[in-house]
């Protein structure tokens, strides 16, 4: 580079007249006398050419744009040199001189063209709209920080960046053959359940080669609101020169997000190994990647996990249904060892662990539940068999992963491994409290659906707004409930007209998501007969939540009293003449305790009979119904 520079600046002394020495010479003498430690940068340069495989003339336009990041007096040399002393950085005519071409030569331009290695993988960028020859050289941030030796990454891609947690599970030993071979990119569908991310560790680790993990899941975006594109792009560009500069494999998790800006990936100069919750889509690029389906981590395969970072004995059954891959269980367990530790634990518990998990979540979603304290099947007061099948649903959920491991029993022809479950029932017989029961008992959110926010009365909207609900809720690993389903999901009709035709679309595109689903989706409906019985097919449960018994009814009079610190003993609650007089359902029976115990709130004093029978006769006025029981007393 010195003796490029002093070939330029002779040939300018040259052309001043009258002998006199001009500028550059002098610029020269300035540059060289600043320029300390320009053999430590033309080191780290080197490192960077070799791993970009630059040849020599790119080696030298990116040194010459080195030069204005790198050295105070470098501007005033190139400013000089490219006939504007204002300037700060050096054109691309100038460039190209010291690099011993000129502006027609055609491979030079090339090089510096969007297409060219240099400006393809972001070493290098050209500011303005000139003619090429007048277009200035720049050195992108990350690129000059590089050269000046700074390895940690810009805080835009730290923040995707995921710390590599290795496991072995099905998919791994395929990966590294295919990077043993060479693949440029290996794509890794890894639905819900599977160890994607973490196999493609392992397989960089068996390759014997260094990995960079980043993830588009961790780009911020408003809550319910799609990626902006851009950002998706740039984000992928810029793992991609990540990677590149630490010369590490790159494994791109939340490669679904990306779409066609995966096409960003051909620029990288390290391999690729991206893991996406879908199939490759053949828009994406026109070439196609190897291809590895991603094996599911099994509960055991859980608890060795979550044993190595926590020790033995901690993962309960309710921590093992967590469906977390390797990598968050990695991110959740050190968070529930920092709140332990808060609070003067060495180990965290469950609830610990749970509550951690939870914070996992990215989303913020308003229709995602998940505070207070969690509902627990202790809360449901419902006959043994309704019970049993809430329960068996909950087992269903926790078990799954371990029956897919068994073989291809569920999941075939195309349709996803999610379950689905239909309460049916009066109002206030417990089925949205089942819900919750279902989600807290699986450590996940009730994503629970408006579906005032879904129906749309423009043809394909209604579509779409459901993709957005389902893909949510998958992403989240969150139940997804549907209230009061039957307005949505009932019975498809003759086609009479367009709407018909349209209605009947809406219907049976829902009927294919949710056999394509990964995740847990539960209908609540009042009528279960407007259920289109193309649904009953495609449900694994039916779970009839009945009007409660009078034994029920006292049953639930006991557990919502129980609730409160004590009654008055002054006006005893007499349960059996409330389960008696009053055929209420178990919501009607809660919201007649909670008024009465404001209104004894209201005169600081505990809550008696008398709060609970006036009380009880505005809920049943509510319900436009009388109490005609002969032995409930008038007042």
């Amino acid at each position: 580079m010195r003796a490029a520079l002093e070939v330029a600046v002779g040939r300018r002394a040259e052309l001043v007249a009258d002998g006199a020495p001009g500028p550059a010479p002098a610029a020269l003498r300035a540059f060289l006398a600043d320029a300390r430690g320009l053999t430590a940068a033309d080191d780290a340069l080197e490192d960077v050419a070799q791993l970009f495989g630059l040849d020599e003339q790119a080696r030298v336009l990116l040194a010459v744009a080195q030069l204005a990041e790198l050295h105070p007096s470098a501007h005033l040399l190139t400013g000089v040199l490219s006939g504007d002393a204002g300037a700060a950085r050096p054109t691309v005519a100038l460039a190209l001189e010291l690099a011993g071409a000129s502006a027609g030569d055609p491979g030079a331009r090339t090089r510096l063209s969007a297409a060219g290695a240099l400006r393809r993988t972001g070493l290098l960028e050209l500011d303005g709209d000139d003619p090429l020859p007048a277009r200035r050289l720049r050195l992108p941030e990350r690129v000059a920080a590089r050269l000046l030796g700074v390895t940690a990454p810009p805080p835009h891609v730290a923040r995707l960046l995921v710390r590599p947690v290795p496991a072995e599970a099905p998919g791994a030993d395929a990966i590294a053959d295919a990077l043993r071979a060479g693949e440029p990119l290996v794509w890794v569908h890894a639905p819900l359940g599977t160890a994607g991310t973490s196999a493609a560790v392992a397989a960089c680790r068996s390759a014997d080669v260094d990995v960079l993990v980043g993830d588009l899941e961790l780009l911020p975006t408003a809550p319910e609101a799609p990626l902006d594109p851009l950002t998706v792009r740039q984000a992928v560009r810029d793992l991609a020169l990540e990677a590149g500069l630490s010369g590490a494999v790159l494994v791109l998790a939340g490669a679904h997000l990306a779409g066609v800006h995966l096409a960003e990936l051909d620029a990288a100069v390290v391999p690729v190994v991206a893991v996406g919750r879908t199939a490759w889509d053949a828009r994406w690029g026109s070439a196609l990647p190897a291809h590895v389906r991603a094996g599911r981590l099994t509960t055991q395969g859980r608890a060795e996990q979550w044993d190595r970072m926590l020790g033995a004995g901690v993962a309960t059954r309710d921590v093992l249904a967590l469906r977390l891959a390797p990598e968050q269980i990695d991110t959740v367990a050190r968070r529930a060892l920092a709140d332990a530790q808060l609070v003067g634990r060495h180990v965290p518990d469950g609830p610990t662990v749970r509550a951690a998990a939870r914070r996992l979540s990215t989303s913020g979603s308003s229709r995602a539940s998940s505070d207070g304290a969690g509902a627990t099947l202790d809360d449901l007061v419902l006959p043994p068999r309704t019970r049993r099948e809430v329960e068996r649903l909950v087992g269903w959920v926790r078990d799954r992963d371990d029956v897919l491991a068994l073989g291809t029993l569920h999941g075939k022809g195309g349709k996803g491994t999610g379950i689905t479950a239909l309460f049916s029932g009066s109002p206030g017989t417990g089925k949205t409290l089942a819900a919750h029961v279902v989600a807290d008992s699986l450590g996940a959110d009730l994503y629970q659906v408006d579906l005032s926010a879904v129906v749309d009365k423009y043809i394909g909207e209604t579509e779409k707004n459901l993709e957005r609900v389902f893909a949510h809720a998958e992403s989240l690993g969150a139940v997804l409930f549907f209230d009061e389903a039957d307005s949505l999901f009932g019975s498809r009709s003759a086609v009479n007209d367009a709407r018909d035709r349209y209605a009947n679309q809406e219907v049976s595109y829902l009927l294919q998501r949710m056999e394509s689903s990964e995740g847990v989706t539960i209908l609540a409906t009042n009528l279960r007969g407007n259920l289109d019985p193309a649904f009953a097919r495609r449900l694994h449960f039916m779970v009839h939540f009945p009007d409660p018994d009078e034994a029920t009814r006292a049953h639930l009079w006991r557990h919502h009293l129980a609730q409160l610190p004590t009654t008055d003993p002054d006006d005893p609650v007499d349960v059996d003449l409330l389960a008696r007089s009053l055929e209420l359902a178990g919501g009607d029976i809660r919201n007649i305790v909670l008024a009465a115990a404001y209104d004894a709130v209201a005169e600081r004093r505990p809550v008696g009979m008398r709060d609970l029978r006036q009380a009880a006769a505005r809920e049943v006025a509510k319900l436009g119904r009388r109490i005609s029981h002969p032995d409930w007393p008038d007042d």
